[in-house]
């Protein structure tokens, strides 16, 4: 699940022609479940979490302000691409307090 999401992100970063512009953009898929609904269908599956940060030196670096219609996109795709995603969310925390990687 986590590869074939950041293949999706990474894929929609350059087709955007913002990798220059963005230091780290990646996907994390948390070990929870997220209900939703497919079809008629409610559904219990995982959440992708995109991560995108702009930095100079990674000490400090601050979320990428990317443009609604790429994160539509990349939704779009996790969604309907990855099975076992019902759910994509865009993490906004700055660093500090927050770092750039997850673990």
């Amino acid at each position: 699940i986590l590869q074939a999401a950041d293949r999706i992100v990474r894929e929609e970063v350059v087709a955007a022609k913002l990798e220059k512009e963005i230091w780290q953009a990646f996907a994390v898929l948390a070990d929870i479940r997220s209900v939703g609904v497919m079809g008629d269908e409610r559904t219990y599956a995982r959440p992708v979490i995109i991560r995108a940060v702009t930095s100079e030196d990674a000490m400090t670096a601050d979320w990428a302000r990317l443009p609604y219609d790429l994160l539509e996109r990349m939704s779009n795709r996790i969604i309907n691409e990855v099975e076992g995603v019902n759910r994509v969310v865009y993490d906004i925390t700055s660093k500090p307090p927050g770092t750039i990687e997850w673990e």
